[in-house]
């Protein structure tokens, strides 16, 4: 009898959690209807408000089909809304709803999550408004290919894997934790039983004010392609970290091409910041290096030697 009244007591301390966070979060998360232009219809997906504003942020293939939409929340009231800005190299997008009365979620730090924490994902699934679904955080540190339309590719670095049950609409909703903070913009289905969501942290923070201040998200570009190396125990012991960025190709007439990169060299800090995987060197690709000298440092053979580019905006 003792066993089963502690299952209880376990089972409403889990249901007190998702239906608290729910309660608060909830309000926050609206149903997006994108419109064509006077062309009827153009999908679906959800939105989260981050400004009381009306700033909202939603996944950027949410909104590709338009440039306007209607956002519903569960009190029953429907704004228009118009699109900002999107980036879909982070599958990020700014909306903004004509009202400044809307009641902004709280932002937390994905930085900060472990795998097995409780989360909560909120959102539109095939249509149906305000729904919840809970499970865990099942791992860290996923990649997710995304791509512009242009011919360039980058994976989302250390994107959420959750067993929270995602489905078609709950692009753009909210990933929350038990504090009900915004740790995640529900993005993809990865499979059954797998999701998955752009990490709110200071990287992607940084993209939504780009796109709330400029409508988009300007990089910086260098022209290679690369992957992550482990570095010889010697080096390694000397810079303190076990990989660098392997360049396996160096793009012709590209600012690496200018600064004589080759194939073959094993990046290891761009600017004096260390980078181990390709993802580091995507994250300071930032505007303020267009246009700035860089020095990288490479172990080229067994010497580490200093390069100097200059990244040119990424087209």
């Amino acid at each position: 009898m003792a066993e089963a009244t502690t299952e209880q007591q376990a089972l409403d301390a889990y249901s007190a959690i998702v239906t608290t966070v729910a309660e608060k979060v909830l309000p926050s998360v609206a149903s997006l209807r994108i419109g064509r232009g006077g062309r009827g219809f153009g999908g679906a997906g959800s939105g989260v408000v981050i400004t009381p504003d009306g700033f909202l942020v939603t996944s950027a293939h949410v909104v590709a089909s338009g440039n306007t939409a209607t956002a519903s929340f569960i009190d029953g009231n429907e704004y228009d809304v118009d699109v900002v800005g999107a980036d879909p190299l982070s599958d990020l997008a700014v909306a903004r709803a004509r009202s400044d009365k809307l009641q902004p979620v709280t932002i937390g730090n994905a930085d900060q999550l472990r795998v097995g924490q409780l989360v909560v994902a909120m959102g539109n699934p095939m249509g149906f408004s305000g729904s919840v679904t809970s499970g865990v955080v099942s791992g860290l540190g996923r990649s997710l290919a995304t791509a512009d339309g242009n011919g360039h590719r980058r994976f989302i670095e250390d994107v959420i894997q959750t067993d929270a049950a995602l489905n078609p609409g709950n692009s753009g909703g909210a990933l929350a934790d038990s504090l009900a903070r915004l740790i995640g913009v529900n993005t993809a289905v990865a499979g059954m039983g797998l999701g998955l969501a752009v990490p709110m942290n200071a990287t992607t923070q940084a993209i939504l004010a780009a796109l709330m201040r400029n409508g988009r998200v300007r990089r910086g570009y260098l022209g290679i392609a690369g992957g992550t190396r482990p570095l010889p125990p010697v080096v390694a012991e000397k810079l303190g970290r076990k990989a660098g960025v392997e360049v396996h190709e160096v793009v012709t007439g590209s600012p690496a091409a200018g600064g004589k990169l080759r194939g073959g060299d094993v990046i290891v800090s761009v600017g004096g910041v260390g980078v181990s995987k390709a993802g580091d060197l995507q994250r300071l690709m930032v505007e303020a290096t267009i246009g700035a000298k860089l020095t990288l440092t490479v172990l080229r053979g067994d010497q580490l030697v200093n390069l100097d580019v200059v990244p040119v905006e990424l087209p």
